[in-house]
């Protein structure tokens, strides 16, 4: 129901920045939450931001005060910005879409972006 693709990932040092985006499509306006996960090589998959469709914003601990997560309704795409990395959060990161058509309920996955905070 809803095509997400990742993009913005790649290599930086400690301390550094990136930003991640998603951009989403089909359909695009029954998504009633969206949220980037992420998950380290033997670890499970956490969330590490969420977004309501009404705005409203969380993050896991771990990433609060130094990564938000926004949207540009525009060109339906969601960005996660990241500032002050460090090597703990390395991992591939992914895009989530949840939403519903009717009374069917859908959760779609982007394809993953890796992110590695390395000297």
């Amino acid at each position: 129901q809803v095509h997400l693709v990742e993009s913005g990932g790649g290599l930086v040092q400690p301390g550094g920045s990136l930003r991640l985006s998603c951009e989403a499509s089909g359909s695009i306006f029954s998504i009633n939450v969206m949220g980037w996960y992420r998950q380290a090589p033997g670890k499970e998959r956490e969330l590490v931001a969420s977004i309501t469709s009404g705005g409203s914003t969380d993050y896991t601990d771990s990433v609060k005060g130094r990564f938000t997560i926004s949207r540009d309704n525009a060109e339906n795409t969601l960005y996660l910005q990241m500032n002050s990395l460090n090597p703990e959060d390395t991992a591939v990161y992914y895009c989530n879409a949840e939403g519903r058509l009717g009374p069917v309920r859908y959760n779609s996955w982007g394809q993953g972006t890796q992110v590695t905070v390395s000297s």
